[in-house]
């Protein structure tokens, strides 16, 4: 037993591809993801005398409180207070944040030892992407292997710092919502198979591109391979949501900020987030003001974003 309140907060993601949805070598998806400083999931937890779940996302929230709880063999009560959340279906990973900020909370609350890998895999996440634990034990840009044999969600291959001077423009369809649930699984299953010479070139823009250009600070690299990856993988899944884009406004924003000097345009997972890069941000509040002001970004969410180089935040501190 330990501190009487734990506060976590998550960090949002997004996610800028898969390496390869076909599984042509044993190990399905694989991906690269980036970890922001906004939005972001905040809950705490305490003890009480009787159970109590409040604030957004209460249902899903006071069901993972009682399937971790049982999990581990507690026995008492606690009221569990989630003060922010990311906004759901959006292709930010707020699921998966959620569940496992709920489960690093009690885990310190009682002095556990923190297994972020097995509370996901207890609680239903990372069945596709390890990404979202990823950004738990750490931040920056992350490569996660794929899905493979294992119960557990795919190993974290590498990881990379973010530079401090970017920024990502974000560009959110309030009205929209990405695939989720049955409706995402039946996508799944209704696609065509994935080229494997499609998935040989993009892991060779993640290893040879992507990554290279990060580690050297090199924004147009960098980009280039995300603006690549994002076309390829966006074509597979676009008999399924429509479009490269999910939604069309958000298509509209991005083809803008792509033709006037922004790189590595994408939509994160199902979307209708879709992002942008650039290398400051002044370069970033120029861009997002001149699209407010052609009118393409009526009805969105224009946010501008920095990395997030470090993981969950726990308060009072908690080792990974």
């Amino acid at each position: 037993m330990t501190d009487d309140v734990v506060t976590v907060s998550a960090p949002a993601r997004l996610h800028l591809g898969f390496l390869d949805p076909g599984d042509s070598l044993g190990r399905r998806f694989g991906g690269i993801g980036l970890a922001l400083d906004a939005p972001s999931t905040t809950i705490r937890i305490r003890r009480a005398a009787i159970d109590g779940v409040s604030g957004e996302s209460a249902e899903r929230s006071g069901e993972h409180l009682a399937r971790l709880r049982d999990a581990f063999e507690l026995q008492g009560a606690y009221e569990l207070t989630v003060d922010s959340v990311i906004p759901p279906h959006a292709g930010l990973g707020s699921g998966t944040q959620l569940a496992l900020a709920i489960a690093c909370g009690l885990r310190r609350l009682e002095g556990l030892p923190l297994d972020p890998a097995s509370d996901a895999a207890l609680l239903g996440r990372g069945s596709r992407s390890g990404l979202g634990l990823a950004f738990v034990t750490g931040g920056g840009v992350a490569v996660d292997g794929g899905k493979g044999a294992s119960e557990l969600p795919p190993p974290l291959i590498t990881r990379l710092d973010f530079p401090d001077a970017w920024r990502i423009v974000l560009a959110m369809d309030p009205r929209g919502a990405g695939f989720h649930g049955q409706a995402e699984l039946d996508a799944f299953a209704a696609l065509p198979p994935f080229p494997e010479a499609q998935a040989a070139r993009i892991c060779q823009l993640v290893l040879m591109r992507a990554l290279p250009g990060l580690a050297e600070g090199d924004l147009p690299a960098f980009g280039a391979a995300i603006t690549e990856i994002q076309q390829k993988v966006g074509a597979h899944f676009a008999s399924a949501q429509g479009g490269v884009f999910t939604s069309e406004r958000v298509a509209g924003a991005c083809e803008w900020l792509a033709a006037n000097g922004a790189h590595g345009i994408g939509q994160s997972s199902w979307g209708p987030t879709g992002f942008a890069f650039c290398d400051s941000e002044a370069a970033a509040e120029r861009l997002v003001g001149r699209l407010v002001a052609t009118g393409l970004g009526e009805g969105l969410d224009l946010r501008i974003a920095r990395g997030r180089n470090h993981g969950i935040e726990i308060d009072p501190p908690s080792a990974m």
